[in-house]
């Protein structure tokens, strides 16, 4: 492992991804790789509980960004003692809002992903699986615990967490960055040459609505052909 990402979802962790990979620092883990194989929700789900496998879980990458990996940096900062440390980070009352239209949809939203979610879990096992762990990894963090809480109690709680990373991840190992910062501080710190094309921006609410959409109306459908005794389709994940 060479770079762990510490920042949080919603910071622009699928460009981070693609980004490192253009430096060859990938493969890099992240949450689309559970999403593309929801065998793994158990797995992190023990690692929440302490019964973490990371030389297994990590075997073969070289990063990762994005949960679940960076609910686990400090684990990680001291499994991988010469990996460097990126924190993407994102103004506060931004993160909310990106928040408020995606992951916090999921769990306590009206719209149209809740509803599709909810159904998916109620018949496919393993992606009730996975929301259980994401909404326990939520939870814990403090930054999402209710459809109660406030924007300002979100906002806060992301600005305490880059605190306490500033705090707990040693400074030489550490770069504090946005994704709106483009190449030159991160190639920097990573010590790779800049690339000479654009950093990637991808559009990380529309791939998080279409892949939870996407996957959702396969499931069902699948479940209505069984149902019908029809050949049923193939579910995607």
């Amino acid at each position: 492992m060479k770079v762990i990402g510490a920042g949080l979802p919603r910071t622009g962790t699928l460009s981070q991804k693609v980004a490192l990979e253009m430096l060859g620092l990938g493969p890099c883990y992240h949450m689309v790789n559970v999403l593309g194989d929801l065998d793994l929700a158990p797995h992190w789900r023990r690692a929440v509980d302490g019964d973490a496998k990371w030389n297994e879980t990590f075997e073969g990458f070289q990063s990762t960004v994005d949960w679940p990996g960076s609910f686990f940096y400090q684990e990680l900062l001291d499994l991988y003692p010469d990996a460097k440390v990126v924190l993407g980070t994102r103004d506060g009352d931004s993160w909310v809002r990106s928040m408020r239209e995606t992951i916090w949809g999921v769990f306590y939203g009206e719209g149209l992903v809740r509803h599709l979610s909810s159904a998916r879990a109620a018949i496919d096992p393993k992606w009730a699986a996975y929301l259980e762990m994401m909404d326990e990894m939520w939870k814990r963090s403090g930054l999402m615990v209710s459809e109660d809480q406030s924007d300002e109690e979100m906002s806060a709680g992301v600005d305490r967490y880059h605190e306490q990373v500033k705090q707990n991840v040693p400074k030489e190992r550490l770069l504090v960055w946005s994704v709106d910062e483009g190449w030159d501080r991160l190639c920097d710190f990573l010590e790779v040459p800049v690339p000479d094309t654009p950093f990637p921006h991808l559009n990380e609410k529309l791939e998080f609505q279409e892949r939870l959409i996407d996957g959702s109306l396969l499931v069902l459908n699948a479940w209505r052909e069984r149902e019908r005794g029809g050949e049923p389709v193939a579910a995607g994940h």
